[in-house]
């Protein structure tokens, strides 16, 4: 691999000391009204939280199009902007409820309930048991359905990894959640065991957000990409149970919540049958629609068929009910901030390039469907315009920092690849370091667009700064209707970040460099399948 310039560990320590003040000529060219008026326009109430399949939707797609043909990027897709994502519109019944034993909870208030299969109804009768973490890990020997059989069975787990709960860091990763720990991951495993439904017990610290956030967002219109079985092999019910309604659950049944939980956490431990009943009637009204991912190129000349992707999901969640109230939830930092950076990051670029053309191609895009479970993303990663192989890396921003400036750069996952090289001495130029996740536990690194391309092989890094400089973010306005448009953002964190993604950007268009996964895992497997 070329390497970038190498920053000395004491150089990088003494960057520690104080805030970042150096900005590249590419950050100062970065127009900061531009950034302000996109995301003003994407986070207005206007364009209705951004619902995929929404009016939200259609206006969010022509304002980004727009915009990159004001810029003079060129079509990603053939001669189109625009590729179509087939999806499932899901809109479950909300008036319903679970019963477990002789225990009636409410629906948004005790659990949530939906479902991915294609399917009008689907009934839940069933035996419940308690399944630990809900893993099958065999690089850890860890199996959580050993010796238990759940086919057509209503299964509980805990939230995160057992290295969360147990803060060893011999187990799985310690802290720092594994993809075993996400809901994703134990949908797709309790699927894999034939069970018929899942509920997750939600706690606050290893889930990484609060009750709020699961409310919003499982208990609105939902989406899926379909199969040629209309989803029927996925899950039946896809639940989450709060926690105090999860303790009454195992009090009933004669166990301690909070001693089996801490069985869990500890290798060889045996699911246990709760000798109890579930009972639930999930109705759904199904509509099949295509909602639109949306790239578009800068073409490069002596490399053009070698890309390199900055992306930020367009898509939020629409409207909810909050305090008995509709409300929008325009999800400002959350990501309408990030589209405002890759399109500012366009403007430059394409002027950059017009005084100097760039050897590769640039992607600029903006999927769908992020917040249902990276479909856009998953559909463009599994059908790109051009072959897996050929794009270099795909960089992902979720949440730009539109406070202040900081002396650090945040980093999700580490020794994953060789981009990670480049983010450091990027920072460093700027006399910034590299701050490791704060929140490791949350898994952030799954949690994002670049992780369905991850999944894919292509080299991926997430950019993400969401509530890192605000404490109150994730508590008070994250995937809710407070996360708006504020006039008295600073942006200074804006443009640092904007500065480095560009730089890394400018390096990866000229020199010729295959950045490569270094750990072993799926991700590099993958890379390795694609030939590359």
């Amino acid at each position: 691999m070329f390497k970038p310039f190498i920053v000395s560990s004491l150089l990088l320590a003494a960057c520690q000391s104080f805030a970042a003040t150096s900005i590249s000529p590419l950050g100062e060219q970065l127009n900061l009204d531009n950034f302000r008026k996109d995301v003003q326009v994407l986070a207005s109430d206007d364009f209705e939280g951004r619902a995929p399949l929404s009016e939200g939707e259609q206006k969010t797609v022509d304002y980004i199009v727009s915009q990159f043909k004001s810029i003079g990027l060129k079509p990603a897709f053939g001669d189109s902007y625009i590729q179509k994502v087939p999806l499932a519109k899901i809109t479950a019944d909300q008036n319903m409820s679970l019963t477990i034993g002789d225990m009636e909870f409410k629906n948004g208030s005790d659990f949530t309930a939906r479902t991915q299969r294609i399917s009008e109804s689907i009934a839940v009768n069933d035996d419940v048991v308690f399944a630990g973490y809900g893993i099958v890990a065999p690089e850890y020997n860890w199996n959580d359905y050993a010796n238990i059989d759940v086919k057509g069975k209503t299964v509980i787990v805990l939230v995160n990894d057992p290295g969360f709960a147990s803060k060893d860091d011999d187990l799985f990763t310690g802290n720092a959640m594994t993809y075993y720990g996400r809901w994703t991951y134990k949908y797709e495993e309790a699927a894999r065991q034939g069970a018929k439904a899942l509920f997750i017990v939600h706690e606050t610290m290893p889930a990484g957000y609060g009750w709020g956030v699961v409310q919003n967002s499982n208990t609105n219109t939902k989406y899926a990409l379909v199969d040629d079985n209309d989803n029927q092999s996925q899950v039946g019910v896809m639940g989450w149970i709060q926690l105090r309604a999860a303790e009454k659950i195992f009090a009933a049944a004669g166990l301690n919540y909070r001693e089996l939980k801490a069985e869990a956490a500890k290798p060889g431990f045996t699911a246990i049958d709760l000798h109890t009943k579930a009972k639930l009637a999930l109705h759904n009204r199904i509509e099949h629609a295509e909602s639109q991912n949306l790239a578009a190129l800068l073409p490069g000349t002596s490399a053009a068929d070698e890309w390199i992707g900055i992306h930020a999901h367009w898509d939020h969640l629409g409207k909810a009910i909050e305090n008995g109230k509709e409300v929008v939830l325009n999800g400002a930092v959350d990501n309408a901030s990030g589209v405002a950076g890759v399109l500012e990051l366009a403007r430059v670029l394409k002027k950059q390039s017009s005084e100097k053309p760039f050897k590769r191609t640039l992607m600029f895009s903006a999927f769908t469907a992020e917040e249902t479970g990276l479909l856009g993303a998953e559909h463009f990663a599994k059908n790109p315009p051009i072959d897996q192989s050929q794009i270099v890396a795909f960089l992902n921003i979720d949440g730009m920092n539109v406070n202040a400036s900081t002396d650090y750069i945040l980093q999700y996952g580490s020794g994953l690849s060789e981009l990670e090289d480049y983010v450091a001495d990027t920072a460093a130029s700027q006399g910034r370091y590299v701050k490791p996740d704060p929140r490791p536990q949350n898994g952030l690194f799954f949690r994002s667009d670049h992780f369905a391309a991850a999944r894919q092989g292509i080299p991926s890094y997430l950019f993400m700064s969401l509530g890192d400089t605000d404490p109150s973010f994730i508590a008070k306005r994250y995937h809710k209707a407070a996360d708006d448009y504020l006039p008295e953002w600073n942006l200074g964190g804006v443009r640092q970040d904007l500065d480095l993604i560009g730089q890394i950007m400018v390096q990866l268009a000229d020199n010729g460099d295959w950045p490569a996964w270094t750990t072993e895992s799926d991700f590099k497997a993958a890379r390795k399948a694609s030939g590359r």
